[in-house]
């Protein structure tokens, strides 16, 4: 009996008739040869496939209506470019699926393998398939073969139209805007009034078929993995001063402790951002230490009056609530410094780890300014303009205490660019002094990392000088090998710039395991994830965004869109209609509508948001134009963006929204002008 699906060749009778041609209705990209116990994997291939744009042949699906089965597939695999195999063993044992390989070989079709178990080859099979491509599906799952297996039918079709553009009213990819990513690249991630040094990051989506991608791809988030004894979060200390004053201080001690040991080999320690969500907090010591994956929690408290400081903490294991370690200084304030070493040090005694880095050069010199950097940091980490403007005050302070305070001159950078992003790319005179109060910083420490980090920060999203941002990376790298509380962020966000979405993954899957409640870093492995396809994954992390963070700017869109990329039109529309942010709410409706197919309402609020928003969403109106198939418009937007500096651009590389533009020969013009890294 005669397989069903495509990669059923019957057996011609009789005479030899002569061999049939291309039929042009059957001349397609790619031709799906597999084995009928295969066929929902085929189909979640053809929906992949189709989804960026590339015409399939696949049988039953395609055979016309009364025709011969058989011509059918050899016409299809004649007018074919590429043929794709699902390789398992039921297609190896299958003589069709072997004879559609025979002649797919003979007409120099490239043939590239989807290779679902282990099973060997037969001879004639190893014969035919010795100069293929392979793809396996591994330990990384069938979505990441999938994601593998479009790059290589992409490669080629790359002189073809089908890879140049999508079928119109069916772009192949889309992305949410990532205006909220804090990392390094604050030019692009505005959140409120503020911004922070930062970097930005893209998604990566296809717009398919559900059924067919829920079929392949993995619906739950990656396992947890088991919990070190090596693990510790820093609570914040509460401020226990008579009138409850002295939070700045009490904060700035977490932080200085969390800074501490993050700086011992083996010892994992939660960023700042994710133990802080606690803060305030009654919550059972178990359930904090489970949601931030650790064995052990520090606590504390602090009451200081004018010079007389007294430190209560304590080291709890979270399984049973046992005190391993507490203690109270009764001190000076001069020195805190001793206090804060002496924390650290039993701390890392207590968790079998050691320390291995000094203070940095100056911080000694003057408790005042200290206590005044300490007092700039936690105004500045409200990220409002006003409180940063008192930020920049009081790190001024400071330094008129002790001019050669490098940590101080620092983070009067840090300010200074966070200000000067606010209203648009920075001036000149922006420039010179945040260059200044940093140049300042690394001439009185050359060790200070905090300066190289806020530098390659302005260098790449400023001056957009790929070569200087990633050699101060690489100062940061070798004056702390094994510091992941900056580098993770600063790495991922250049991998992908550089259009390296896994190695994206991998350094952002660092960052969500030191930071794992922070919305910023949520929201960076969620586009991290969907630019390197793993949609189901992204949608998750997105949704608990959503859930720990609802008031997060954007966030609304942010599920809107993921809901698009995976088809769920209306739950996507619903989305976005929540968004409170207009231009984001106005550049998801755009996308959502075109979708739908309902062309005159994505006209509308394109318009609007033209009106509305030409100045400061040059790079969204841009992507909306590409996405709708709108060549000359999005390139007369994207030149716009360019010429107002506009670090959304950088994107360009990686953007799925662009795809539909890059066998223009003006999207290559503009990524030469870019100069983005490789």
């Amino acid at each position: 009996m005669q397989e069903s699906g495509g990669s059923a060749i019957a057996e011609l009778k009789g005479s030899p008739a002569p061999e049939p041609g291309p039929d042009p209705q059957a001349a397609s990209d790619v031709f799906i040869s597999y084995a009928s116990k295969d066929a929902a994997t085929a189909s979640a291939v053809v929906a992949v496939l189709e989804s960026q744009g590339v015409k399939c042949w696949i049988a039953p699906r395609n055979v016309i209506p009364g025709s011969q089965y058989a011509d059918g597939i050899v016409r299809a695999i004649n007018g074919a470019k590429v043929v794709v195999l699902v390789l398992s063993e039921s297609a190896i044992a299958s003589p069709h699926v072997g004879k559609e390989i025979e002649r797919a070989s003979s007409k120099q079709r490239p043939i590239i393998a989807l290779k679902t178990d282990a099973t060997p080859l037969t001879p004639a099979l190893e014969y035919f398939l010795s100069e293929s491509q392979w793809v396996e599906v591994g330990a990384a799952g069938t979505e990441a073969a999938l994601a593998k297996l479009t790059d290589a039918v992409r490669r080629h079709l790359s002189g073809s139209a089908a890879s140049a553009a999508a079928p119109p009213g069916r772009p192949p990819l889309v992305r949410a805007p990532p205006k909220r990513r804090i990392s390094w690249i604050a030019a692009v991630v505005a959140c409120g009034a503020a911004l922070t040094p930062a970097y930005f990051v893209a998604d990566k989506f296809w717009l398919s078929k559900q059924a067919a991608r829920e079929r392949t791809a993995a619906a739950v988030m990656p396992a947890a993995a088991a919990i070190s004894d090596k693990s510790v979060a820093v609570l914040p200390f509460v401020d226990m001063s008579e009138k409850k004053d002295e939070e700045y201080f009490s904060d700035g001690l977490s932080e200085e402790l969390i800074n501490h040991l993050s700086h011992s080999p083996g010892l994992k320690v939660i960023a700042r951002t994710s133990s802080f969500q606690f803060k305030g907090r009654n919550e059972d010591v178990r359930s904090i230490a489970a949601r931030l994956g650790v064995a052990h929690l520090l606590e504390g408290s602090v009451r200081r009056a004018g010079h007389e400081l007294r430190v209560t903490t304590q080291l709890i294991r979270a399984s049973d609530g046992v005190q391993l370690w507490s203690q109270t200084f009764d001190r000076n304030l001069v020195d805190i410094f001793k206090v804060q070493d002496e924390i650290s040090d039993r701390v890392a005694k207590a968790l079998n780890a050691t320390l291995s880095v000094d203070r940095p050069i100056g911080q000694e010199s003057d408790v005042e300014a200290y206590n005044l950097v300490l007092e700039g940091n936690y105004y500045k980490a409200r990220r409002n303009k006003g409180d940063v403007e008192k930020a920049v005050q009081l790190y001024k302070k400071a330094i008129d205490i002790r001019p050669n305070y490098a940590l101080a001159w620092a983070r009067l950078a840090s300010a200074y660019l966070t200000l000067a992003q606010v209203h648009g790319p920075p001036s000149p005179e922006d420039n010179a002094r945040i260059l200044g109060a940093l140049d300042r910083a690394i001439r009185l420490d050359p060790n200070l990392i905090w300066a190289y980090y806020t530098r390659a920060g302005f260098e790449m999203a400023i001056k957009w000088d790929w070569a200087a941002a990633q050699a101060d990376q690489e100062r940061m790298r070798a004056l702390d090998p094994g510091n992941t509380y900056l580098l993770p962020s600063a790495l991922g966000d250049m991998a992908l710039v550089s259009g390296h979405a896994t190695e994206a993954v991998e350094q952002y899957e660092r960052e969500i395991e030191q930071n794992p409640l922070d919305p910023f870093s949520l929201q960076a492995i969620g586009v991290a994830l969907c630019a390197s396809d793993r949609l189901q994954e992204c949608l998750r992390y997105r949704l608990k965004l959503e859930q720990l963070h609802p008031d997060f700017g954007g966030v609304n869109s942010f599920v809107g869109m993921a809901r698009l990329y995976l088809g769920q039109l209306p739950e996507a529309l619903a989305a976005m209609e929540k968004e409170p942010e207009k231009d984001l709410r106005l550049t998801g409706l755009a996308l959502v509508y075109t979708a739908m197919g309902k062309r005159a309402a994505s006209d509308g609020v394109l318009r609007t948001l033209e009106e509305s928003f030409a100045a400061d969403d040059t790079y969204e109106i841009a992507e909306i134009h590409a996405y709708r198939g709108e060549a000359d418009a999005a390139f007369e937007w994207l030149q716009r963006s360019y010429q107002m500096h506009n670090s959304k651009i950088l994107l360009a590389k990686t953007d799925p929204l662009l795809r539909n533009l890059q066998g223009d020969r003006r999207f290559q013009t503009l990524l030469v002008k870019l100069r983005l890294p490789e």
